[in-house]
C-alpha cells in the first residue's frame, strides 16, 4: 500500500504542481498579491495530497510564530519546503542563490519574497540579503531560514552554519526555532503513513552572545530529533 500510495500521490501531487508553476509565471507581471495566491494554492494542494493520498497527519505543537520574527526550521526533506506557505502567514524564506538563477523559476521566486543566500561572496552580498530582508519585515513577513544549510538525516545534529549568528546579530529580530521530524515518513521513495510534527519553542530575544543563540536554537530545532 505505501508503494500504490506514494505513486499516486508522484502523479498528483508534480502533475499538479506542473499547473501552479505555469500559472505562477504567468501572474508574475500582475504583481505579488495575485502571486501569493497562486503559491499559497499550490502549498495548500501539496497539504491535501499528504494528508488524503500519502495518510499523513500533520500537528503543530506550540505557537506559530508572528512577525517580525526569524524562523529557525529543522530541514529533514522537501516537506517543509513546500509546506511553509500553509503553515506560515506569507513567508519571506532565505534560499541558495543558485535555486534563483533558475530560468523562471527564479524570476517568480523574487517576486514572492525569497531571499538569496551568495554563500562566500563578501560582505557586498550580504548587505544585499539584509537590506532585501529588512524591507520584507517591515512589510509585516515573517523570515524563515534553514540554519543548517540543507537537508538533514533524521536522527543528526550537526552545527549551525556560521552565517546564522551572523544574521540573527544584524537583524536585530526575535528567533523562534521549529521541530520538525518528516524525515522518517516523507523523506523517501515509498513515502510511509503517520504524523509529522511541527514543534515550536519560544521566541528568543535578539541581542544574546553567538554561543547562547546558537546552543538554544541548536536545542530547539533537535527537540524531535528520536530515531525510530
Amino acid at each position: 500500500m505505501a508503494v500504490l500510495r506514494s505513486l499516486l500521490f508522484y502523479a498528483a501531487f508534480y502533475l499538479g504542481t506542473v499547473g501552479y508553476v505555469l500559472g505562477s509565471i504567468l501572474v508574475t507581471p500582475i504583481g505579488p498579491r495575485v502571486l501569493r495566491v497562486v503559491v499559497d494554492g499550490w502549498s495548500h494542494y501539496h497539504r491535501w495530497c499528504v494528508r488524503f493520498i500519502l495518510g499523513i497527519r500533520v500537528q503543530i505543537e506550540g505557537d506559530l510564530p508572528q512577525a517580525p520574527v526569524l524562523i529557525a526550521l529543522k530541514h529533514e526533506s522537501f516537506f517543509e519546503a513546500i509546506d511553509l506557505p500553509c503553515l506560515l502567514d506569507y513567508p519571506s524564506v532565505f534560499a541558495k542563490d543558485e535555486l534563483m538563477r533558475m530560468p523562471l523559476w527564479g524570476r517568480v521566486a523574487a517576486s514572492y519574497g525569497l531571499v538569496a543566500v551568495e554563500r562566500d561572496q563578501g560582505a557586498r552580498a550580504l548587505r544585499k540579503m539584509l537590506a532585501a530582508a529588512k524591507v520584507l519585515t517591515a512589510a509585516g513577513r515573517p523570515l524563515a531560514i534553514f540554519p543548517e544549510g540543507t537537508r538533514v538525516p533524521h536522527g543528526s545534529e550537526p552545527p549551525l552554519q556560521s552565517g546564522f549568528a551572523g544574521l540573527y546579530k544584524l537583524l536585530g529580530l526575535p528567533v523562534v526555532a521549529g521541530a520538525v521530524d518528516s524525515g522518517p515518513l516523507y523523506h523517501r521513495t515509498w513515502k510511509r503513513r503517520g504524523t509529522i510534527t511541527y514543534r515550536f519553542g519560544e521566541p528568543i530575544p535578539p541581542g544574546l552572545p553567538r554561543e547562547e543563540i546558537e546552543a538554544r536554537v541548536h536545542a530547539a530545532m533537535n527537540a524531535l530529533n528520536r530515531v525510530p
